[in-house]
C-alpha cells in the first residue's frame, strides 16, 4: 500500500448487454475494493469512437479516492473488466465493460501499459462531458475540463438518467 491517498478520475464505457448495469456493477466491484467515489456522473449515451458499426455506448465518469498507485489501480480496473466478463477482442469495439484511468491528481505517469493523464481524453466527448458534469475544474495540462469541453463536438453525447 502506498502512503498517500490520491484523487483519481475513471472513465466508464458499455455496449453490450445491460450497458448500464455493467457500469453500476463495475463501480460497486471497485467501491468494495477500497476506491472511495466521491462523484460519479450521469449516464449518456454516446456514438462509437474508433470502429462505428457497433451500438451506441452508455458512458460515465467518476472521481474517487484511492491510495493504490498507479499500476495498482490499473490492474484493479482490470481484474473488473474481467470479473464482468469483458475478454479481450477488436480493439475500439464492443465491449461489457470498459474502465479507463483518466488522471491521478499531481502525477504524469506513462509506461507501456499506462499513460497518464490519459492521452485521447481532451478530444473525447464521451469523456469530458461526463465528467464535466462532475469535476468542471479538474485540470489536464493547463486546461479545465470544462474549457475541454467546450471545444468537443457535443451532438454525439446524450445524457440518459443519473447514476
Amino acid at each position: 500500500m502506498s502512503a498517500r491517498e490520491y484523487l483519481v478520475a475513471l472513465g466508464f464505457g458499455a455496449n453490450l448487454g445491460d450497458s448500464a448495469g455493467n457500469i453500476r456493477r463495475a463501480v460497486a466491484f471497485l467501491g468494495a475494493r477500497g476506491v472511495v467515489f466521491e462523484k460519479i456522473s450521469s449516464l449518456y449515451s454516446t456514438k462509437p469512437w474508433g470502429v462505428e458499426d457497433q451500438p451506441d455506448f452508455v458512458n460515465a465518469c467518476a472521481v474517487a479516492r484511492t491510495d493504490l498507485a498507479p499500476r495498482a489501480l490499473l490492474a484493479l480496473t482490470q481484474e473488473a473488466e474481467r470479473a464482468l466478463g469483458r475478454t479481450p477482442g477488436l480493439r475500439w469495439g464492443p465491449r461489457v465493460i470498459d474502465i479507463d484511468i483518466l488522471l491521478y491528481e499531481g502525477i504524469d505517469f506513462s509506461d507501456e501499459k499506462l499513460v497518464l493523464p490519459h492521452p485521447e481524453m481532451s478530444r473525447r466527448a464521451f469523456v469530458l462531458h461526463p465528467l464535466a458534469e462532475i469535476a468542471p475544474d479538474l485540470r489536464v495540462k493547463g486546461s479545465t475540463i470544462y474549457q475541454l469541453c467546450q471545444k468537443c463536438r457535443s451532438e454525439e453525447v446524450k445524457r440518459l438518467t443519473s447514476f
